[in-house]
């Protein structure tokens, strides 16, 4: 009888060379995969041979089990963000997707709540291998009380994010809580049981850029605090990555939908046709990270979001089974435009834009009325002070960003 098989063991010698076959890139890898090969090469290894080498092995084996598989088909992309919603669900269920991580930001709530929510919904859908980065706190220069010495002789801004004490006026959206940054509230969702990884996003971003040399997207989806922090450190940051796509910036949106929510939203660009929140909360950052010298930039405003809104009817489609998925997406609010989730979709399928054009474009880092609001030029007419030619999405195809939500939200986690 063949000892190994006799023991139980020809299948976990068999999984356990699979499993060393797609990680034998790592460390842990490359150093237990010639002891298993011996192993499955000689069915007759007499068993307290092969108890006392499992016994030797098995830190190392738990070690790499805990390691991400990095598939070299796949695209690799890091997903930036100030919290996690259905638009990181979009590439993490996408088929050809290798999601290195999640570095998180402050913006709409602070950078400790994100990181929660973050945890929490890569548990929900089976994707506790994929890290959790924390990042900035704060913006690199602008802060609370300096904001609103800025409403204080300009205005008031539609919304603050992690600063937004209550609402100018009546908004149907419901206000998130206001709290200290440290403070992590309970999850409607449920809290986390896993934790973050105990390096700093910069860092993160930073490493992955030169472990995969122009081979890591970027998707960002938050104010730009962990990318400018990247490209000071390493000068070199930008240029390793294969692209960026980012949602922030705004042109000339116009109300597109007569929806209550559509109405209130346009409140934010109706004055101000050039501001947005996530180039507002951090300028300097935004100012840095797109005169950074990347491969690729495709910018994705405010304007193509006035035709979208997360409706109860799209939430329905996409919250149709009876997974863990599909409960989360249940209890989502509706009624916001499909911001983050355009920029997702224009990563996993380009050809969903519908009308784009070539600009150079900056974020205002000067005080003053317009600080923050966004910046840009038809090549030729920019000042030349380190702007970058950006891709700029215009108008999406609306009906075909909703089918790839709903085809990616229903299927099965992977």
């Amino acid at each position: 009888m063949d000892v190994v098989t006799g023991f139980g063991w020809a299948g976990k010698v068999s999984k356990i060379s699979s499993t060393l076959a797609a990680k034998g890139g790592t460390l842990a890898g490359r150093a237990i995969a010639p002891a298993f090969r011996t192993i499955d090469q000689n069915k007759s290894m007499h068993p307290l041979s092969f108890r006392k080498l499992a016994r030797l092995l098995a830190p190392l084996l738990l070690a790499l089990g805990s390691m991400p598989t990095h598939s070299a088909g796949n695209r690799k992309v890091i997903l930036d963000d100030d919290g996690f919603g259905i638009a990181q669900w979009m590439v993490l269920q996408a088929a050809d997707t290798d999601v290195l991580g999640v570095t998180i930001v402050s913006g709409n709530a602070w950078r400790n709540e994100n990181v929660a929510r973050a945890l929490r919904s890569l548990e929900i859908v089976g994707r506790a291998d994929v890290p959790v980065v924390p990042g900035a706190t704060f913006p690199l220069l602008n802060t609370e009380k300096e904001t609103e010495l800025w409403e204080a002789q300009y205005g008031k801004l539609v919304w603050k994010g992690a600063w937004m004490k209550k609402w100018v006026e009546d908004t149907s959206q419901s206000l998130p809580a206001y709290h200290a940054p440290e403070v992590v509230p309970d999850l409607p969702e449920g809290n986390p049981t896993t934790k973050p990884s105990a390096e700093i996003a910069a860092n993160f971003l930073i490493r992955k850029v030169h472990e995969f040399p122009g081979q890591v997207s970027i998707i960002a989806t938050g104010p730009l605090t962990n990318l400018a922090l990247a490209q000071r450190l390493d000068p070199q940051f930008a240029g390793l990555a294969k692209e960026l796509v980012y949602m922030g910036g705004s042109l000339n949106p116009r109300q597109q939908l007569s929806s209550l929510s559509a109405q209130q939203f346009a409140r934010e660009f109706v004055n101000s046709p050039r501001r947005e929140f996530n180039f507002r909360f951090d300028p300097e950052a935004a100012s840095i990270t797109l005169r950074a010298p990347w491969k690729k930039i495709v910018m994705v405003p405010v304007d193509p979001s006035t035709a979208t809104e997360l409706t109860p009817a799209l939430l329905g489609r996409m919250s149709s089974g009876d997974t863990p998925l599909a409960r989360a997406l249940k209890k989502r609010e509706p009624g916001f435009p499909l911001w983050d989730e355009l920029a997702a979709a224009v990563w996993l399928d380009p050809a969903l834009i519908s009308k784009s054009v070539s600009l150079f474009v900056d974020a205002d880092s000067r005080a003053g009325p317009g600080y923050g609001d966004t910046l840009s030029w038809a090549p030729g007419y920019e000042p030349g002070l380190g702007e970058q030619r950006e891709t700029v999405v215009l108008e999406m195809n609306v009906s075909g960003l909703e089918q790839l939500m709903t085809a990616l939200m229903t299927r099965k986690a992977r």
